[in-house]
């Protein structure tokens, strides 16, 4: 059953709203400077806590895999990634406070767990923050992403196209060593870029520039599908979305291939379902469209939903 928060504490405008892994809490995050978590399992919602830390807006917040506790990541116009941890239940504690950003961090997400409790950060300074819990310690990389600003981050699948589906387990012919690292950005510099770790040179390297849009890219999504085909979409001001297909299963830019969706407005935000076969577009005439794959090809709305 849905259940509406009408009264949600908040002094300002809310940015962010992020349900954890088993769907029983709900954390939001204001230009009021505040994180606050809600207990909606039930017919009711009770507010718990209160976090405060951020000297500005808070613009995302990401729950972490429960296999590395309750953890939760927040981003903000102050230039830092916040990481806090809850332990005992309602009582949460500031673990790490990344600063090395020097412009509003716009986006923070949670790799697979399989790949670590490794998160990303996207910020307005146009670098990629990847912090990464080893040995009781964050370790902190910086990388130089997108010349006019990072917009969004978003990882891929922690395995190639194919390889649940491949009798060796390998997908393809790629020698798969360990789960995969692999994530999208988007920036205003209008392109598209991914991202792979290399395990020999012990960083994330650029393997793919993705170009096409005529405007910022506000979004990306990467499925997480695990079929036969990588999926990544990605929304921009140009009033277009791009949904970017491989089943190669380690691509280069030349492997991808794009197929255009045309909106009336900007293209803010897209987000696939937990299978990987319907994509969500919001955008700026306050519309949520859903798109699915037609098996003979080509992608069709399939409901779209005015506020």
């Amino acid at each position: 059953m849905a259940q509406e928060i009408t009264n949600s504490g908040h002094d300002d405008m809310i940015h962010d709203a992020v349900l954890d892994y088993y769907g029983r809490r709900l954390a939001t995050c204001s230009s009021d400077r505040t994180i606050k978590i809600f207990d909606v399992d039930g017919p009711t919602h009770t507010l718990t806590s209160t976090l405060k830390s951020h000297d500005g807006p808070v613009w995302c917040i990401s729950w972490s895999h429960p296999k590395f506790g309750t953890l939760l990541a927040s981003s903000s116009y102050d230039g830092r990634i916040l990481l806090w941890r809850e332990s005992p239940p309602n009582t949460w504690t500031k673990i790490h406070d990344y600063a090395g950003h020097t412009a509003s961090v716009n986006l923070v997400a949670w790799a697979p767990h399989e790949s670590g409790c490794v998160l990303a950060g996207a910020s307005s300074d146009g670098m990629i923050s990847v912090l990464e819990y080893k040995g009781n310690v964050w370790e902190e990389k910086i990388l130089a992403g997108h010349g006019l600003g990072v917009n969004a981050v978003s990882w891929g699948p922690s395995v190639a196209p194919g390889a649940v589906a491949s009798a060796s387990g390998q997908g393809q012919g790629r020698e798969q060593q360990g789960p995969l690292r692999r994530f999208v950005t988007g920036g205003s510099d209008c392109s598209v870029k991914i991202w792979d770790w290399s395990s020999e040179g012990q960083s994330y390297n650029c393997i793919a520039e993705l170009t096409g849009h005529g405007d910022w890219v506000r979004d990306v999504a990467w499925a997480p599908s695990i079929l036969s085909k990588s999926y990544i979409a990605s929304a921009s001001q140009d009033k277009t979305v791009r949904i970017w297909t491989t089943s190669a299963p380690n691509p280069t830019a030349a492997d991808w291939t794009s197929t255009t969706l045309p909106f009336d407005a900007v293209a803010w935000r897209v987000s696939w379902s937990l299978s990987g076969n319907v994509l969500a577009v919001s955008t700026g005439d306050n519309k949520v469209s859903l798109w699915k794959e037609r098996l003979a090809g080509g992608w069709e709305n399939i409901k779209t939903m005015d506020n």
